[in-house]
């Protein structure tokens, strides 16, 4: 008997200890193939739309201040529902009825909001910014702050939606701010306001870019960098450190910029794009302090991230 009692004595120690690793995997794995699957209904979704700007009213007072807007909200009830199966759509004021949490831990831990932010600028500072630095001398730059919106999929999926009527096409060539070229940035959850409210596990973002020819990206950054190298070497750099990871493009990068408060406020330097400019030798980088997309010579060391899709 007593060597009975030990044996499940054993078991259970075992059990414990494994049990919470096998369940936190499973649920990873989950996530995972929810998350690459609620990508492709979107994808699919924004491809049927004839064009992503133009939505919803915008009142403005005589200082160009937004005092009144529909933007989001006409965007996903007349725009994306007639292409999307959506049970629930809900405006600003009612984001969690729709199911988005209160707060979100974001992908380096960090809390970056007390409450689900309601506005495009609540959620990301950086759409309306000034400073003075000697390395960039002036640099100021605003966005039209209309109003969230929220809808709930058949799937059980929630999603926020930080829209841009205004959003402008594609940019050929480099020292632009890449800002007005977001026309939608969805922010989801995968099971509604259960836990974990984590980016990375139930937490994602997807970007749709350009009004036209649009182009829907949904990159998941590793939480750290490998480090700094020449644009040639960070595709290498991205594998040896996550062989399920690899560099962004240029629309990956602005989508990483415009959810900056989900990914982390570390990332402030010039970071590669896997995107080349115009011949071998030259090669896009962003600064994702500024969203400001510039070109330089591949053998300039600069920020390696690396993504997930």
């Amino acid at each position: 008997m007593a060597e009975i009692l030990l044996s499940l004595t054993i078991i259970g120690v075992v059990a414990a200890i494994t049990l919470p690793s096998l369940t936190g995997n499973i649920n990873e794995r989950t996530w995972n193939t929810q998350r690459k699957a609620l990508y492709a209904r979107m994808s699919q979704a924004i491809a049927l739309m004839p064009a992503l700007n133009g939505y919803g009213t915008l009142t403005e007072d005589e200082n160009k201040s937004v005092t009144a807007d529909t933007a989001a909200e006409t965007f996903v009830t007349e725009g994306l529902s007639k292409v999307l199966k959506i049970n629930n759509i809900c405006d600003s004021d009612h984001l969690a009825d729709c199911g988005m949490p209160a707060k979100i831990t974001a992908l380096n831990g960090s809390i970056p909001y007390s409450s689900f932010p309601k506005t495009l600028v609540q959620f990301n500072g950086s759409f309306n910014m000034s400073f003075t630095s000697g390395y960039w001398s002036q640099f100021s730059y605003s966005q039209t702050d209309t109003k969230a919106a929220a809808f709930e999929t058949v799937n059980g999926e929630s999603i926020a939606v930080f829209y841009n009527p205004r959003c402008q096409q594609k940019t050929e060539g480099a020292g632009y701010y890449v800002g007005p070229k977001m026309c939608a940035n969805f922010v989801y959850d995968l099971n509604g306001a259960k836990g974990p409210n984590t980016v990375g596990k139930d937490i994602g973002f997807i970007t749709a870019l350009y009004p036209s020819d649009s182009v829907v990206v949904a990159p998941m950054p590793l939480n750290r960098s490998p480090g700094r190298a020449p644009q040639k070497n960070a595709s290498a750099m991205c594998y040896n450190f996550d062989s399920e990871s690899r560099m962004p493009n240029n629309e990956e990068l602005m989508s990483i910029f415009y959810n900056k408060p989900l990914v982390g406020e570390g990332q402030y330097y010039d970071t590669w794009s896997n995107d080349l400019y115009n011949d071998i030798y030259t090669a896009y980088s962003m600064h994702l302090l500024t969203g400001k997309m510039n070109v330089r010579e591949r053998n300039h060391d600069d920020v390696v991230l690396c993504i997930r899709r």
